[in-house]
Formats: C-alpha cells, structure tokens, sequence
C-alpha cells in the first residue's frame, strides 16, 4: 500500500477530522476500546465524574461521537444533554446508540464544530469534550469557545490521549502505536481502521511537542476557566481534565 500523509495541515483539520471517522460510526465504540489499550471507559468516568458531581441540569457534549460519553451523563445525571459533532455520519450513529440504550429523549444531537458553536453564551450548567484538541487549528481559541458557552461557575472537563512520561512506558507506547495499530486494524477493520491506527500515535506525540500539558493548562486558564487541575490515566496513556468557569 502506498504510504502518504499521516495528517493535515492547520487549515484542513476540520476536513480531516470528518474523513478520518465517517467511515467508522458502526465501529467507533469497538475501535476507542483498542486504540485506548481497553481504558477507554474507564478514563470517560474519571471525566464524567467531575461534571456529574455539581448535578448540571443542561450539558453540552462536544466532538460527542456516537454518543458514548452522552449516555453516560444521562444515566449520572438528570440533565439534558446536547451532543454536538463535526459529522453527520457519527451524529447518526449516535442517534442509534442513544435509542438503543434508551436515552434519546433526553439526548439533542447538533451538527456543529468545536471552535464555533451554535449556542449563546452561558447556554448550559457544563461542558464535555474528547479527543477535540488534535483535530481544530487553534486549541486556545477552541478553548474560549468552549468555554463561551458555559455559565458562570458551570463545569468544564476533558478527556484526550496523551504520551507517558516515563521512559519505559512511553518506548512500550511508541511500539504500540506505530507497529501494533495500525496491522491490527487492517486486519480487524479494514482500511478506515488502518488509517485511524496509521494516524493516531505520530499525530498525538506532534500535539504535544507542539502543545505541551503545561501548555494546555495556561490555555484552559486563559479561556476564563479556574481551578483546573488532570490526572494521568493509565500509566500517562490519557488525560482527564477539569476546571470551573470564572464567575461574572
């Protein structure tokens, strides 16, 4: 197979984003269980469970998918939750995932980006986001966005990928990502699959040359949100993070 680009320029994220994962509503569940090494459930708890804590009555779900972390706060919470997503495809699939699970009538699904919602400001009580910063051009500015349209005092957390810190693991994380992934989905899921693992690990190790964690919590600091704090999951293989917005 003829090698190319394992990812966009600045200016094409967006469109990249949607290419990479419109082939895989069916599967996205399935394939963020083997691209986590099966933590990703667990590190959508740790997430959930600092929005869950202050009982938000409107939640807004941002780079939802197919609504996996959605349900989840439909069944930790007793709020409304507005899934939004870049692709039509996976807001699809998570329209049939919500009606399986038997939460569509407390779950919205909104085809809008990360970087310009659709909402005014101080719409909801909370705000989730996972795996967005890799895919918008700006992150600080994704950020004030996501912040915008969050009341004053609501809650704000995240979930990405992230490389471990220490030697050991992150030579182990290396391996996994670049000679385990990518054969493991061709062989488990076709072509989309192979581009996914084929992209994952050198597109995750750029974010962070070029967005440092230390970076990230300036930015979250900067877009109006307080008491942030992370906590690395899985021997530095995710993080999850939280913080406040400013009131007033």
């Amino acid at each position: 197979m003829k090698p190319g680009p394992v990812g966009p320029g600045d200016g094409d994220k967006n469109r990249f984003a949607k290419s990479l994962f419109s082939g895989l509503p069916s599967r996205y569940d399935r394939l963020a269980e083997v691209l986590s090494f099966g933590q990703n459930r667990r590190w959508r708890k740790e997430m959930v469970d600092h929005v869950a804590q202050v009982a938000p009555r409107r939640i807004a779900d941002v780079a939802s998918g197919t609504a996996g972390v959605a349900i989840q706060l439909t069944r930790r919470t007793g709020a409304r939750v507005v899934a939004v997503d870049l692709s039509p495809e996976m807001l699809r699939g998570g329209v049939l995932n919500a009606t399986r699970s038997g939460a569509s009538a407390r779950v919205d699904f909104v085809l809008g980006k990360g970087e310009q919602l659709p909402f005014p400001d101080a719409t909801f009580d909370a705000l989730t986001f996972t795996y967005l910063l890799r895919y918008v051009a700006d992150p600080a500015a994704a950020l004030v966005e996501l912040a915008r349209v969050v009341r004053p005092g609501g809650r704000v957390a995240s979930l990405e990928f992230l490389v471990p810190e220490k030697p050991f693991w992150r030579t182990a994380w290396w391996c996994y990502t670049r000679l385990v992934l990518p054969p493991a989905g061709w062989l488990t899921g076709g072509r989309e699959w192979w581009r996914v693992g084929r992209f994952l690990g050198p597109n995750i190790t750029g974010h962070y040359r070029r967005y440092p964690v230390d970076w990230t919590v300036g930015a979250w600091e900067k877009a109006g949100l307080q008491e942030v704090g992370l906590r690395r999951m899985s021997l530095g293989g995710g993080l999850v993070m939280w913080g406040r917005k400013a009131d007033g």
